[in-house]
Formats: structure tokens, sequence, C-alpha cells
């Protein structure tokens, strides 16, 4: 009886970087701990600002002053309440920039070069396509987009030609859908589903700064009556001081960073089109106008290609797709290749490959018993019945091409032996 195969959440055998809580509902990038950099670069200021305002009405309640002159004072409840909102906001966006799905393409299990050559994949052929599939692929392609034609390349990692304007990120392991770079102080790619709220949260960012410094420079203002010197109005406002130089400092970051973005936007690049293709100084393929741009980033938001809590099986995760070959001690097609054979075939010379006769009903019997099992575990008495017929091959091609006898009579195990098996064909 064949073994039940285990099965295993997406997440927990996906093969990116990323780290994954709440049992696979959030995804982040590998440098997560640099969120909580974030997020106290954020929270620190605010908070301490409101600990100014909460001191400063509790101060004037305690003189009796709260209900008579507080329509006369900088910060009071009003400013409490929408400072927190917008603390709140900004963290929110924050968050749903670095713990959604950036737009990640699934890889392949297989190779497009070994699925697209290996039709029959006999011992007899294998050695064959091995070496010609190499030549055969294109590391890039033409297609035509909006009038325009653009090159999408072949991605080694994730062996699929990459959809246009996705890109690889290098930290995260991913191909990204409209990539347009890792940001480190998120600890996550920005891409095609997480542009619009990274856009936000930098938006909101500035939005707080030029707030928390406009409040500040005015509470000095107005403070500073109370106080004999420039030295004791710093020392006495020193909240408002500290802050006053921290967003001052941060909004010229954060600032730029949303002009840049806005004219992205407007213009439907991302960073990475940005300093790669200089679009302003060539036709844009993907501006469809302001309007459109716009509405192209912050209304449509696309389903996420991954379901990354659905259940996979443990084997199938690890090893991708079965091939013929699996479990059997059967040499690549490079090494049954002789050296002055590959140079050959890598220089462009056509070869006289021998004409050899295949019976293909065993491999139609190899290939159905592999489609059987695919996505489960291999049963002994099928995998023997494969190395059977596919070791009959092997000999059949040796002996159409070296003319050499065996006898009929040769006992066939459920093994192909050594020697077999190293032996080059000629």
């Amino acid at each position: 009886m064949a073994p039940i195969p285990k099965s295993k959440r997406l997440y927990q055998v996906w093969k990116g970087d990323n780290r994954f809580f709440c049992r696979g509902r959030c995804i982040f990038g590998p440098d997560v701990a640099s969120l909580f950099l974030s997020i106290f670069l954020i929270a620190g200021p605010i908070i301490a600002f409101s600990y100014q305002i909460i001191s400063k009405i509790r101060n004037r309640e305690k003189h009796h002053e709260y209900l008579i002159h507080d329509n006369h004072h900088v910060l009071g409840f009003p400013v409490l309440i929408v400072t927190i909102i917008i603390m709140i906001a900004d963290l929110t966006f924050l968050l749903l920039t670095s713990s959604r799905d950036p737009g990640i393409v699934p890889r392949n299990a297989q190779s497009i070069e070994s699925s697209e050559t290996s039709e029959f994949n006999t011992p007899s052929m294998e050695w064959i396509n091995g070496r010609t599939s190499q030549i055969r692929l294109s590391r890039t392609k033409d297609i035509i987009l909006n009038g325009f034609v653009i090159k999408v390349k072949y991605c080694d990692t994730c062996l699929l030609y990459r959809p246009p304007r996705t890109s690889h990120c290098s930290i995260c392991n991913n191909c990204v859908q409209k990539f347009d770079h890792h940001c480190p102080w998120v600890g996550q790619c920005i891409g095609l589903r997480n542009y619009r709220f990274f856009f936000l949260f930098i938006s909101t960012s500035t939005f707080l700064c030029i707030y928390v410094f406009t409040l500040s420079v005015m509470n000095i203002l107005q403070e500073r009556k109370n106080y004999h010197s420039f030295l004791k109005l710093v020392v006495g406002e020193i909240i408002s001081a500290i802050l006053m130089v921290y967003t001052f400092l941060s909004v010229w970051f954060v600032g730029g960073l949303t002009v840049f973005h806005l004219y992205l936007i407007c213009t439907n690049q991302t960073t990475y089109e940005n300093f790669r293709y200089h679009y302003d100084k060539k036709e844009n393929p993907f501006n469809k106008g302001i309007l459109k741009n716009m509405k192209e980033v912050f209304l449509n938001i696309p389903p996420s290609m991954n379901k990354f809590r659905a259940r996979v099986l443990d084997q199938v995760a690890e090893h991708g797709a079965f091939t013929p070959n699996l479990g059997m001690d059967i040499v690549s097609s490079t090494d049954k290749f002789d050296t002055e054979t590959a140079d050959k075939l890598e220089m462009g010379i056509n070869l006289q490959i021998p004409a050899v006769n295949l019976d293909y009903s065993s491999t139609n019997e190899n290939q159905g018993a592999i489609n059987k099992h695919k996505g489960e575990a291999l049963d002994p008495s099928d995998l023997s019945k494969i190395q059977e017929n596919n070791y009959q091959e092997s000999k059949e091609f040796k002996q159409s091409c070296t003319g050499e006898t065996e006898t009929e009579d040769e006992p066939v195990t459920g093994s192909v032996p050594d020697e077999d098996i190293h032996q080059q064909p000629i």
C-alpha cells in the first residue's frame, strides 16, 4: 500500500525568503525587523507630543484656566484627537504595506526548457534533448504592448518568463509584478498590490510632520511671553523644541519621497523603470494620462496570485513536477554525451543522429503511471515497471547504434546495473 503523502500549507514550504505570521495570513520580507524601527520613529514623537498636550491641559485645569481660556491655547483636546487619528492612519498604512502580498508571481516547479523539449523523455532521447534545449531557449522574448515592443526576460530562479514590468527582488527572492523597489523601512517589496498603501503611508507621514512642526512652532510663539529669555523658553518647552528639529529634518525625506512618487503615479512609472529606462527621455508605453494613471493605482486592486494557506503535497512542494527518472539511478544526459559531441552542439554544428526505431508504447505506459501519481507518492511496484521499461529502451538504443546483440533470455531486474548506466552511447 502506497504511503499517504503529507500535506502542508503553501506558506510552510514557500521557496522565497519571506516570513509569514498569523498562519500565513500576513507575509513580510526577510528584513521585517526594520518595521519596528519605523513604528518607533513614528509613534515615539507622537506619543511625546500627545504627552505634552495632556500635561498642558491638566496644568490649565489645575489653575482653573481650562474653560475660560481654552480657545486661546494652541494645544488642546481637538489637537490631541486629530494627532491620534493621523498617527493611527499612518501606522495602519505602514502595516498594510508591509504585511500583504506585493504581487508575487508564483514560480514554476519545472523549467520551461525541460517541459518544452522533453515530450518523450526516454533514456534514448534524453541525452539529445538535454543539449539542444539549452540552444533553443531564448533568454528574452519580444512582446507587443500598446503598440510598443517590450522585452521580457527569463528568470532562472522562478523558471518563467517575467510578465511586463515584473522584476526579481534579490532580497525577498521573488518575482514581483510592477516592481518598484524593496523598501527597508517597511521590510517589504513595493509592487502592484501594495504600492497605493505605500504612497498613502509616506504622504500621511509627510502631513504628520508638517502638522506637528506647525503646532510646535505655534506653541513656542504663544508661550514666549511666560519666559524672560530664549534659553529658558527652549528649556521650558523642550518637547516642542525637539519636535521642531525632528519634524523639520524628517519632512525633507518623506516629503521629497512623496513628491517623487506623485510624479511617478502621474506618469505611470515605477522607481525601477525611472532609473533604468529614463522614460523622461523617451516615450513611456504605459502612460495613459494622469486621471487613468491615478485610477489604475488607487482603484484597481488585483487579487493575489498565491493562496498561501492552501494545502499542497509535501513531496510536490519539495521536488516540483515528477519526471520519469524520479528515484532512478540514471546519470544525466550531459554525462551520457561525450565532450567532443557536446562542444559541436554548442558551436551550432549539425550532427547526424542515428536513426533509431523507438517503441513509444512503453513510454506512454511510463507517462501514464507518472501522471497517475502526480501530487502523490510513487508506488514501489509502479516504480519497478518504469525502471524495467526504461532499461529495455536503453538496451534497444545501444543495439541500434553499436550493432551489439544481447541474449533475449537475459533476466531483467528492478534496478539498472551500474555498468550499463554509465556506458556512454556512441
